[in-house]
């Protein structure tokens, strides 16, 4: 796949580069601010290779606040199928909402100290890519304490709760069947009840997963 890395620490961006790369992933760009990002990936797709996914900092120069995730949703909202994952010590929590509630495509948002294996971190880059989902608990815990309004989700069970948070976290079926130590028909029956209850009817142009997962997280 091909990739453009935003982080202003050099020694990281470095590192990033050097760890896909040796996976065999194309880095297209490194850059160090949020609009030398914006200005990679539209030079990319003008050249007509556009990249599959973004990897960004939340802040980068020259405020050092929240330049690179304003930048990842200025790109999601020009490129919708653009993979955008966020990489960063802190929770934007505007904009990580705004990024997360754009589109049914691929988007993750990891935090750089919770992030303790160098697999799992290029399998959240590989699924992000591919238009999965790949978001740390204390992300989800952050955005969800945002909003007091519980209704939509008060009709769900305990395990279905439990179920769907393990779903925001880009989990499949197989591995929340692992984490919670039931059968995978088990995970099944309560995801079809969670649709359900959602009132997520089955359709061939929705994501039915993403939505439900969406609707998590602005409850």
């Amino acid at each position: 796949m091909r990739v453009v890395i935003a982080e202003d620490s050099v020694l990281l961006r470095e590192g990033l580069t050097r760890l896909l790369t040796d996976r065999g992933h194309e880095v297209a760009a490194g850059v160090g601010d949020g609009e030398a990002l914006v200005e990679a990936v539209h030079r990319l797709v003008d050249a007509g290779t556009p990249p599959d996914v973004v990897v960004a900092d939340v802040r980068m120069p020259p405020t050092h606040t929240d330049e690179g995730v304003r930048a990842a949703v200025r790109l999601r909202k020009r490129f919708p199928d653009l993979g955008v994952l966020v990489l960063s010590q802190y929770v934007e929590e505007q904009y990580a909402t705004e990024l997360i509630a754009g589109s049914s495509r691929g988007v993750g948002y990891l935090l750089k100290d919770r992030v303790a294996d160098v697999g799992e971190f290029t399998e959240a880059v590989d699924r992000v890519a591919r238009g999965g989902t790949a978001l740390d608990p204390e992300v989800i815990a952050q955005l969800l304490g945002r909003s007091r309004k519980q209704d939509v989700l008060e009709g769900l069970t305990p395990r279905e709760r439990e179920v769907l948070g393990l779903m925001a976290e880009g989990r499949t079926n197989s591995a929340v069947a692992r984490q919670l130590v039931v059968s995978h028909g088990a995970v099944e029956k309560h995801v079809s009840n969670i649709f359900s209850k959602l009132g997520l009817a089955q359709s061939d142009t929705d994501h039915r997963r993403v939505l439900a997962v969406l609707t998590y997280l602005n409850s």
